[in-house]
This record gives structure tokens, C-alpha cells and sequence, in this order.
């Protein structure tokens, strides 16, 4: 098993890369990339609120 390492390289390499990642994957893995996303988001929203 590979071991996680962080990516901290030029922004043009990172956009390289996730446009690869991209292109990889699935419509239906995509969709899930973007709904994790979305969910993320609200719970962070929802959590600035309540902290309020």
C-alpha cells in the first residue's frame, strides 16, 4: 500500500494533476467527487451559523 504523502508543488503542476486525476475517472465517480463536495460545503456553512 502506498503511503499518503501531502502535495505542495507549483500551482500549474497541481492543475496538471487534478485535470489527469479528472480525466481518469468516471462520469459517475466525478458525480461523486462533486456531491462530496457540495455536502462538505453545507456542513461548514451550517457549522459557521451554529457557532454564531
Amino acid at each position: 500500500m502506498k503511503s499518503v504523502t501531502l502535495n505542495h508543488a507549483h500551482p500549474i503542476k497541481m492543475e496538471a494533476r487534478y485535470i489527469e486525476e479528472a480525466r481518469k475517472m468516471s462520469p459517475q465517480q466525478r458525480f461523486d467527487k462533486l456531491m462530496a463536495i457540495i455536502e462538505i460545503s453545507y456542513i461548514l456553512q451550517a457549522a459557521k451559523k451554529i457557532a454564531k
